[in-house]
């Protein structure tokens, strides 16, 4: 059974909170089958420096990001992985009623990764619906640690789901 490695990140706001993704987070994109980008990249040069560097990715675009990045990026990024139907956007709205709001948003969807808040998270939904946000990189706002996740599909389910701390 194979098995597809991934690297979930959001909210990296390169060049404005920080000149560049840390050496951790990519040296795990390097390692990765897939990386998904939940949005607020904010320039165009590390889209294109982790499109170079992936094997694969999925994003999306976020609130912070501007129509150089909009003509680029889809509201809504989205990929099956040996049947995991994983689904990327960057806002899901504020934390009470999440589950039943992206339950219906995102009926066609077994994963869904998001950003915004750069408050991780890792839910399901009364449907089954996996919620995750890996936080972020780059600005841990009033986090204790910047953060980024993996993950790995294997036989149609998302396993080994993990939040890495990043050092201050």
């Amino acid at each position: 059974m194979s098995a597809t490695r991934l690297v979930l990140v959001a909210d990296t706001h390169v060049p404005k909170r920080a000149k560049d993704l840390p050496p951790q987070v990519w040296a795990a994109v390097d390692a990765a089958d897939v990386v998904v980008h939940a949005g607020d990249w904010v320039d165009v040069a590390l889209l294109d420096a982790l499109h170079a560097r992936s094997s694969r990715l999925v994003a999306c675009y976020g609130n912070n990001d501007g129509p150089d990045l909009q003509a680029r990026l889809p509201e809504v990024g989205a990929i099956d992985l040996d049947g995991v139907r994983l689904r990327v956007v960057h806002e899901t709205g504020q934390a009470s009623g999440r589950e039943r709001r992206c339950d219906e948003r995102f009926p066609d969807a077994d994963v869904l990764v998001f950003g915004h808040s750069h408050i991780p998270w890792d839910t399901t939904t009364p449907r089954g619906l996996r919620l995750l946000n890996p936080g972020s990189p780059t600005d841990r706002r009033r986090q204790p640690f910047c953060t980024y996740m993996t993950a790995t599909v294997v036989g149609g389910a998302l396993v080994d789901v993990r939040l890495h701390e990043l050092p201050r």
